[in-house]
């Protein structure tokens, strides 16, 4: 999980700064083309099967969907929105899944529980911190990503065992690209420098490690145990932000991202120890 937060977070740096020179649809698409070959030639490597059937999976091609609006929305407000902030607002994902529990999965849920969701949202309205003239959309929409990121990661625990990891990989991957082809035809093309092309190369293998990386933690791992190393990535996003765009979040965000992450561990701590006492 600390790995695919370190991919995710070097992935988004860099297409935050490629961004600048060309469309959004058009850079996932380029992006995506090369994530995709790559997760195939891995899977031709290592002998894994990729079949039409697996990614027809409704749970897979559900979650696969879900991914790439998840993916649309957060990159789209990333270009918008310091790194640090994007990334922040995005660590609300184990709220969300808390919260969708309940009508999902039937989950009941405790006062304490309660009181840590509406923390952590707190915290979130710290960081996204509105305006005298409304919310920064950006932020909005990087809280809807948010949201669709804890549906799939709900949707992961849907899919069958015997499908192997590369395939849910690919699956998403293509997906996303697909979509970001269609977008890109109606937008017209612009002609990418070598540079560009070399960043979103390099990004590639990042983004197809990181998918790869994040299937990988949340199926074999506890979830409960694995799900709190998410917010290393906030410390990857903190110090690149810096280190690029000098950005550095003000003291408002900062308590807001203590909020937080204060309620998402706690959240995932309670889910853990109920976990264990239900084993016993």
């Amino acid at each position: 999980m600390v790995a695919a937060m370190a991919c995710f977070i070097i992935n988004d740096a860099i297409i935050k700064r490629v961004s600048e020179n060309l469309p959004a649809a058009q850079l996932i698409f380029m992006r995506g083309m090369m994530a995709s070959l790559l997760v195939l030639l891995v899977a031709r490597a290592t002998a894994v099967p990729i079949r039409l059937s697996q990614l027809r999976h409704p749970w897979v091609a559900g979650r696969a969907v879900v991914d790439c609006l998840a993916t649309f929305g957060y990159l789209i407000s990333l270009f918008h929105l310091p790194i640090a902030n994007a990334t922040a607002i995005n660590m609300a994902a184990p709220l969300f899944i808390a919260a969708i529990a309940i009508p999902m999965l039937g989950e009941r849920v405790d006062a304490r529980r309660w009181m840590a969701i509406g923390l952590g949202f707190a915290g979130v309205l710290l960081i996204v911190q509105p305006q005298a003239d409304g919310f920064n959309a950006y932020a909005l929409l990087c809280l809807g990503a948010t949201f669709m990121h804890a549906l799939r990661d709900l949707a992961m625990r849907r899919i069958p065992p015997t499908t192997p990891s590369l395939a849910v990989t690919f699956a998403t991957s293509i997906t996303v690209t697909l979509v970001a082809g269609v977008v890109t035809l109606l937008q017209g093309w612009v002609r990418p420098s070598t540079e560009a092309v070399m960043w979103l190369a390099i990004t590639s293998v990042f983004l197809a490690s990181a998918y790869h990386l994040i299937v990988a933690s949340t199926r074999s791992g506890d979830l409960s145990a694995v799900a709190p190393f998410r917010y290393s990535g906030l410390l990857f996003a903190l110090v690149l932000g810096w280190a690029i765009w000098g950005d550095v979040p003000n003291l408002m965000a900062w308590c807001g991202i203590a909020l937080l992450m204060g309620a998402g561990l706690d959240l995932l701590g309670r889910e853990r120890a109920s976990r264990g006492r239900a084993g016993r």
